[in-house]
Parts: C-alpha cells; sequence; structure tokens
C-alpha cells in the first residue's frame, strides 16, 4: 500500500514524523480519514483520538485542538497544542488531571480557567479511554 508522510507537532515538541498508509482525524466537521493522495485540505481539529496505520498496524495519538494541514505533495501536518502518543499514555498522570480540573471548576469562577479546566478534562479523559483500550500504558 502508498504511504505518505505525517508529522504531529505540539507545542513543545514534534511528537511524530512517519510514513503512513492512512490517518483518521476529528476534525471540526467530523472525523476524516485521509489516504494517499488526498486533495490539499486544511482543517481545524477538535479533541480527540488521531489514528494512523503503518503496515496495517493502528496506532493512537490523543491530540487537543489544533489544525490539520495536507499539502499539495501529499505530507499532512497536525499543528496540536498538545499530544500524547497512546504508549506514553500514564494512567496516574491522567487520573491526576482529572481530579485537578474538578478541583479548579468548583473553585474558581474565572470563565478562562473554567475553560482550560474543561479542555484539561477532556483530554485527560480520552486518555484514559484510549489506554484502557491499547493496554499499552505507563503507571
Amino acid at each position: 500500500m502508498n504511504k505518505f508522510p505525517l508529522r504531529i507537532v505540539s507545542q513543545e515538541k514534534e511528537l511524530l514524523s512517519v510514513e503512513v498508509e492512512s490517518v483518521s482525524a476529528p476534525t471540526s466537521e467530523g472525523e476524516i480519514t485521509i489516504l494517499y493522495k488526498h486533495i490539499p485540505l486544511f482543517s481545524k481539529l477538535n479533541t480527540g483520538q488521531l489514528i494512523y496505520r503503518i503496515d496495517n498496524q493502528e496506532n493512537i495519538v490523543v491530540v487537543s485542538e489544533g489544525f490539520l494541514n495536507i499539502a499539495p505533495t501529499g505530507e499532512v501536518t497536525v499543528m496540536v497544542d498538545s499530544g500524547v502518543l497512546a504508549r506514553d499514555i500514564s494512567l496516574s498522570k491522567a487520573e491526576e488531571a482529572i481530579k485537578a480540573a474538578h478541583e479548579t471548576m468548583e473553585k474558581t469562577q474565572d470563565q478562562r480557567e473554567l475553560l482550560m479546566a474543561e479542555a484539561s478534562l477532556r483530554q485527560a479523559m480520552i486518555e484514559i479511554k484510549v489506554a484502557q483500550k491499547t493496554k499499552k500504558t505507563k503507571i
């Protein structure tokens, strides 16, 4: 099967740079799947699971909001605020993030802090879901 380059970049670092067979991503318009020679596209990403396949093996990255770009060359670049590979998910860290988000949501009246806590809560819950699905997590 034909492959194309996928690059996932967060604010902190490059998370991934590999040749893939397909990518499924949670966009603001719904989930899309990208195959070899997809038309150029720029889309807003929602928080969720980005799934890529290499040699028919499915791999998952939990991504926050961001953007996805498919260049005319076929390269797919994903730019997100934060992301974590399924193999790097720590259940204990995700559970701590959920607890912290709940505490912030109970204590604060600041709209910005509430939105950030909600986003953190959403991402941590997705991380736990992915960790349970893949069972390849750090404790």
